[in-house]
């Protein structure tokens, strides 16, 4: 699985978790992406950084090479609903371009 798909995975699990008194935060754990937790480390680091979570930690040590983060609440941030949007978006194009390309010969 690709960073992207894992970023957006994420997202989506948070977006759907909006309605929810209570979200469990294993749903969106390394375990559950199924990715070694450096590199869930790192993606949720990305996320943050980029303000498209909320609700989580994350710290630099020195006995390790990596960033390390901490679910505290995670929510969802409207710039991170806006990347959930752009992709969707993108991924009609692209699959209405796809079923172009599939039904004109020569193209």
């Amino acid at each position: 699985m690709d960073n992207f798909t894992i970023i957006y995975n994420i997202l989506k699990t948070l977006e759907k978790a909006m309605s929810l008194e209570e979200f469990d935060k294993d749903t969106i754990s390394a375990e559950s992406q199924k990715i070694p937790f450096p590199l869930w480390c790192r993606i949720i680091k990305i996320m943050y950084d980029n303000n498209y979570i909320t609700g989580v930690e994350v710290w630099e040590t020195f006995d390790c090479n990596y960033p390390k983060a901490a679910l505290i609440r995670p929510e969802i941030t409207l710039k991170g609903l806006e990347y959930l949007n752009e992709n969707s978006i993108m991924k009609k194009i692209a699959n209405a371009a796809k079923g172009i390309k599939e039904s004109i010969p020569g193209l």
